[in-house]
């Protein structure tokens, strides 16, 4: 198959699993399971599918695994206009939800985990929804809104700092400064530091009394800590 092709494929495919993961968000029950079948199917299939469509039309895509009459329906309308409409309107619908699941996710949490802390009132959902859109509307896209989040997870997380959404507001005209903590690892051996000789090429430990020993051991043996 060509290279063309074969991206026609995983780029339906890849909207199909995106288009699942919104309906996920915005807490559809059973559609997600059926574009994600389809996305497989896409996957899996040796032929270009706009040429199964050329062949055969809508009735021909039915044939791919998992595609049924409103996934078909979906692949003709990306094949002649190249995008589908749903599939954008989701997307702006769930935009605010996006941000405060992306949000969570920086902390670890998944969209699963997410829901059931919501239903068990661990998390106050709505309280987070005020600061998304706020987001949304500074950074003027959600790709630029997520990019915002992993910039402060990242630098926060390496510290060992906790964040909200309403910190990335406050870090905003710093975003591009702000860098994950460098993490310095140092080798041990015995709880002696060591250190590496570029003169010697060799290791030395470093004992109580602050003799340096020549190492005999293997690396295998050293031990590297992060310094905190």
């Amino acid at each position: 198959m060509a290279t063309k092709e074969k991206n026609i494929n995983k780029k339906i495919a890849r909207i199909f699993y995106e288009t699942a993961e919104l309906l996920d968000i915005k807490g559809t029950a059973f559609k997600p399971a059926a574009y994600r079948k389809a996305a497989r199917g896409l996957e899996n299939l040796e032929e270009d599918v706009s040429d199964i469509y050329t062949k055969g039309g809508k009735k021909a895509l039915k044939n791919v695994v998992g595609v049924g009459e409103n996934i078909s329906q979906k692949i003709e309308e990306h094949l002649k206009r190249g995008k589908i409409k749903t599939y954008e309107d989701l997307k702006t619908e769930t935009a605010i939800r996006q941000v405060v699941t992306h949000f969570f996710k920086s902390k670890g949490l998944s969209l699963g985990e997410l829901k059931r802390d919501a239903r068990k009132q661990k998390i106050v959902y709505a309280r987070f929804t005020k600061p998304a859109k706020q987001l949304l509307e500074l950074a003027g896209s959600l790709e630029k809104a997520k990019i915002a989040i992993d910039k402060v997870a990242g630098w926060a997380n390496s510290r060992g700092l906790d964040y909200a959404i309403e910190t990335v507001f406050k870090k905003w005209l710093e975003l591009d400064r702000l860098k994950p903590k460098e993490v310095v690892k140092k080798p041990y051996y015995w709880d002696n530091p060591m250190v590496w000789s570029k003169t010697k090429h060799k290791w030395y430990v470093i004992d109580k009394a602050g003799t340096w020993l020549e190492f005999a051991g293997e690396e295998k043996d050293i031990e590297w800590r992060i310094e905190k």
